[in-house]
């Protein structure tokens, strides 16, 4: 089998599809493009054990599987386009390189809040070489912390700061509760008293109108014009997807990569798009396509999508991935299993209680579409039970559900 494959991207979702072309039986050339000038690594310790210098930046690093050990990578390498009917992307340095498979796999990159006000002191959190700066910055002595959203990764700095002792950590969010879009009202009502109870501070329903300072933040300025003082800014206000190369070739770039339920992008079987960057219909829920920025995606999706690209036409059956995600924060665990955002509207708890260790389903149409666990081990090993039970659940589409 000859030929090349291009793989957009170089995080986890660029490596896993490397893998899984390797699996499916492509034998050609693999090459590999990422901007960043690091092999893939993991993320998620980024906003935890890393930013808590409870694990090196050195252990990020993930290991390719032997298979693999042949792809090439081209490292701090940007394509800045693609002429996907002529099979060519154009890299940053001028190269012109032809495919007869590409995967887009460039992921996502923090949204940047456009407030006035100075630059310095504002941080994200998304690379290695983000956190770093912001480590630095958050072990300074008496340091004032303001965290502007309060989503996962908001939540999970403001308590790694707590953590790591800074003077006062404030979380600014224009919604009523932390983390209430994904996981509804009475997680988020929990959530909240826990990280107040350990020391943060939450500003919510409040936006952000500016930044105080001269050369450097030194306070956040909301919307009524009440000043926050600050040293840290960490912005956490969501993700742009990384597309803007794909421009011109008659795609639905409006949110990622749109795709079918193949993963196969523009209606082309040479084309397809894995991990947070991809919106696509789960064939387990409807026929709706979304992006998933969980942990979990990147790898389901590249083992589909490899196999997609090397089969052809004879792919396998639409893809149905459980989505899994978990966020630690403080002393505590948030477990999840399916897809708690479709139920929003039937939240029951199943085991515990909302003060100690708690399982929380979420329902649609009567029927149980994902689980979250907030506590310690035994209230994930309950979530893990659950999980089993969604697997076997045939798709809600099949059962008249969510037609």
């Amino acid at each position: 089998m000859s030929g090349r494959m291009i793989v957009a991207g170089a995080s986890l979702g660029g490596l896993r599809a490397a893998e899984q072309l390797r699996a499916a039986g492509w034998t050609g050339g693999v090459t590999v493009i990422g901007d960043e000038p690091h092999p893939p690594y993991n993320r998620p310790p980024l906003s935890k054990e890393v930013l808590a210098g409870k694990a090196s930046f050195d252990s990020l690093a993930f290991t390719p599987k032997a298979s693999a050990t042949d792809v090439e990578w081209r490292l701090g390498t940007r394509i800045v386009s693609a002429r996907l009917a002529g099979r060519t992307v154009e890299l940053d340095d001028g190269a012109v390189l032809s495919y007869d498979g590409l995967v887009v796999a460039t992921g996502m990159r923090p949204r940047r809040l456009r407030c006035p006000g100075p630059v310095a002191g504002r941080h994200t959190v998304r690379t290695i070489d983000d956190a770093q700066v912001l480590r630095d910055a958050l072990t300074r002595p008496g340091v004032r912390v303001v965290v502007v959203g309060a989503g996962f990764i908001g939540c999970e700095v403001a308590a790694t700061a707590v953590g790591l002792g800074a003077a006062e950590v404030t979380v600014v969010d224009p919604l009523p509760l932390p983390m209430v879009a994904p996981l509804g009202e009475p997680i988020a009502r929990e959530l909240r008293r826990r990280h107040e109870e350990r020391g943060v501070r939450f500003v919510l329903g409040a936006g952000v109108a500016g930044f105080e300072g001269g050369n450097r933040v030194t306070g956040v300025v909301l919307a009524d014009g009440s000043v926050l003082p600050a040293d840290v800014v960490v912005e956490s206000v969501g993700s742009v997807a990384n597309t803007e190369w794909l421009e011109g070739n008659g795609l639905d770039l409006s949110d990622g990569v749109l795709t079918d339920g193949q993963l196969r992008v523009g209606g082309r079987p040479d084309v397809v798009a894995v991990g947070d960057v991809a919106r696509f219909p789960n064939a387990r829920y409807d026929g709706v396509p979304r992006r998933v920025e969980h942990w979990s995606v990147p790898t389901d999706s590249a083992k589909h999508a490899a196999k997609v690209l090397v089969a052809g036409d004879a792919g396998p059956a639409p893809f149905a991935p459980l989505p899994t995600f978990w966020s630690d924060q403080h002393d505590f665990r948030l477990q999840s299993f399916g897809a708690p955002v479709l139920g929003l509207g039937d939240v029951r708890v199943l085991d515990g209680h909302l003060s100690g260790d708690v399982l929380v389903g979420y329902h649609r149409d009567g029927l149980l579409v994902g689980v979250v666990a907030l506590g310690g081990p035994s209230a994930a090993r309950t979530a893990a039970r659950y999980r089993a039970e969604l697997l076997k659940q045939p798709a809600l589409t099949s059962q008249g559900a969510l037609s």
